[in-house]
């Protein structure tokens, strides 16, 4: 399971002292709980963007610190500067990484705005996703007339704040809030140093596309003559149709194109409603899709500067492939891109599962080797080195150091005259190798050509096992932190009857969940046993005792988990807690006991054929 992350942008206007600039980042880190990844000041725009990374609450607090700080120093009279802005804290966005959905930043994105409104008396609108009006949508037309505009516009019933007071902040003027999704700053680079030719592959991946041309014999599109709009003349940008009326090429685009040629139009600045003498434009091939072409000395090559506005909608890595076939198309190659800045784990997840899958291969299998092959097949270290610790936010948190440890160590470990870790963690182990177990042989049939009418019950196999098995790992961890938590309320001090109560419902808190914890392990332990089961049932013959010892060893970490859950039971004093928790795991035995009977059967039945 992902973590729920948030990376927030917040725009800053102050880009030349560099004590106000430390002052806000200090106050955002000193929020606590968030991770700043960078500060990128700029002198003439007087404007600094900062980056960080964190929880939904944390990314809140270090947001207002931040928000909160700049209001304190700088004061926007004297504030001048190339870049547009209206406030001391400009723009604030909420960008979603991982686990975690663009509606529900927007939500915490109005959870700050009514904070910085409240507490700040700062005027506050919301954007993007979080506009409350249509007309709010685009910062660019709430930011109309900056800063200066704002005595005049707070008074425009029109334009009444979102949150905090409809009243002029002469120091800090105004904030806009909001959620947008991560930008991927994306770079494809070619063999040629023409940044032509660069551009005219960028033109066909934009959004907006290009001006059309009439069809040549180059492969470059660029070389064609410009076409326009005349009267009973509508040429398609996107194929060789021409309309006799206006509507019917509006007729025509949706249906046989599939896009919204006035908007295509608006996009580009041409007035769909007066379309005679106009150019005619072709649409990109990608929505969320920014891309030009330029020359980079320092590659001696040129490169497609792509942003990716929305990588849900438009993923690299299918940018990519179409770049790829384009650039094949006008005699080039593409030697590899690059990321700029940091990509979210989910885009580089899917992008290496794509790569897996056309490769013939299972895409379910470890997270690392998964992320290796997205690196690999886009050819992410092409003209700088891709460390994917520093360059991909939203990975799954590291497991607990048990389970880091080598399988000696933690041998080792369990080994030693302490309490834990002991059975629970050992059961949770049980369970994760046989849920591996059960993936392994899920992969391992998948590429046969024998067993091809099972591939889509393999895959099925594969992603369940590999989800239980990162489940139990993390599960190894968590039954030693349970226990450690029940010690820990057992010696909270007991000498008056007000500590006694403090300590007995601590105690009973942590004992259900040191039972919780152990029950969570049987109840995945059995999950694994099934998928254990299936793989035996349907999977390669030569493996069929490695899904065996699968769905055995996954019965210890049930069997582990139910007595560990058991033993803890008899001294909770909530008799109904108990009997019903009893029946729960009576049920788990009674299933896993009849899975592993079927297994030990079909196994011993198969071998001794």
């Amino acid at each position: 399971m992902l973590q729920p992350l948030i990376e927030c942008v917040p725009n800053f206007s102050e880009g030349r002292d560099r004590l106000k600039i430390k002052a806000i980042t200090d106050a955002i880190e000193g929020a606590g709980g968030v991770t700043l990844l960078d500060v990128d000041p700029g002198a003439d725009t007087n404007r600094t963007v900062v980056t960080f990374v964190g929880p939904p609450q944390a990314v809140l607090a270090a947001a207002f610190a931040g928000i909160a700080k700049a209001a304190e120093i700088i004061d926007m009279r004297s504030h001048q500067g190339a870049h547009p802005r209206m406030g001391a804290t400009d723009v604030c966005p909420l960008v979603p990484v991982s686990g975690i959905t663009l509606e529900q930043c927007a939500e915490f994105a109005k959870e700050l705005g009514e904070r910085v409104g409240r507490e700040l008396s700062i005027p506050v609108y919301f954007y993007e996703a979080a506009a409350s009006r249509p007309e709010r949508k685009n910062l660019a037309d709430i930011r109309k007339g900056e800063y200066e505009a704002l005595p005049t516009k707070l008074l425009d019933p029109q334009w009444i704040p979102d949150a905090g007071p409809a009243q002029f902040h002469a120091s800090a003027g105004a904030t806009v809030i909001g959620a947008r999704p991560f930008l991927i700053a994306y770079n494809v680079t070619l063999n040629t140093r023409d940044k032509a030719l660069a551009t005219d592959i960028a033109f066909e991946l934009r959004e907006k596309g290009r001006v059309a041309r009439a069809q040549t014999k180059s492969a470059v599109y660029a070389r064609g003559a410009v076409l326009t709009y005349e009267a009973g003349h509508f040429p398609c940008g996107n194929c060789e149709f021409t309309a006799v009326a206006w509507s019917e090429l509006l007729a025509h685009t949706h249906q046989a194109h599939g896009y919204d040629l006035p908007h295509l139009l608006r996009l580009n600045d041409v007035d769909p409603a007066q379309p005679i003498g106009a150019k005619v434009y072709r649409a990109g091939l990608f929505t969320a899709c920014k891309a030009i072409g330029w020359y980079v000395d320092t590659y001696q090559r040129a490169q497609i500067s792509i942003n990716l506005t929305d990588y849900q909608v438009t993923p690299p890595h299918l940018v990519l492939e179409a770049t790829r076939r384009l650039a094949a198309e006008r005699g080039l190659v593409v030697t590899g891109s690059e990321i700029v800045g940091l990509v979210p784990a989910q885009a580089l997840i899917q992008a290496g599962r794509y790569y897996l899958s056309l490769q013939g291969k299972s895409p379910w299998v470890p997270l690392p080797d998964v992320l290796t092959a997205a690196v690999h097949s886009m050819g992410l270290a092409d003209v700088q080195p891709f460390e994917i610790a520093k360059k991909v936010i939203g990975l799954p948190a590291s497991p607990g150091p048990l389970a880091q440890l080598t399988a000696q160590g933690l041998i080792d470990e369990v080994a030693r005259d302490t309490p834990a870790p002991g059975g629970g963690s050992v059961a949770a182990l049980c369970g994760a190798t046989g849920a591996a177990l059960a993936a392994m042989v899920a992969n391992l049939s998948q590429s046969k050509v024998e067993l091809a009418a099972h591939e889509s019950e393999y895959l099925a196999i594969a992603e369940a096992g590999q989800a239980i098995k990162e489940e139990l790992v993390r599960a190894i961890d968590a039954d030693t932190d349970a226990f450690a938590a029940f010690l820990q309320a057992r010696r909270l001090p007991a000498q008056t009857a007000e500590q006694r109560t403090t300590r007995d419902a601590a105690m009973l808190a942590g004992l259900k969940h040191a039972v919780d914890v152990p029950l969570r392990t049987a109840q995945a332990s059995l999950a694994a046993m099934k998928v254990a089961q299936t793989a035996l049932a349907i999977g390669n013959p030569a493996s069929l005792t490695d899904a065996a010892v699968g769905a055995s060893t996954a019965y210890a970490g049930v069997r582990g988990g139910l007595w560990n859950v058991l033993i803890n039971l008899k001294d909770i004093a909530d008799p109904a807690y108990v009997a019903a928790m009893r029946q729960t795991c009576a049920d788990l035995r009674a299933e896993a006991v009849a899975v592993l009977a079927q297994v030990e059967a079909d196994t011993d039945a198969r071998v001794n054929a």
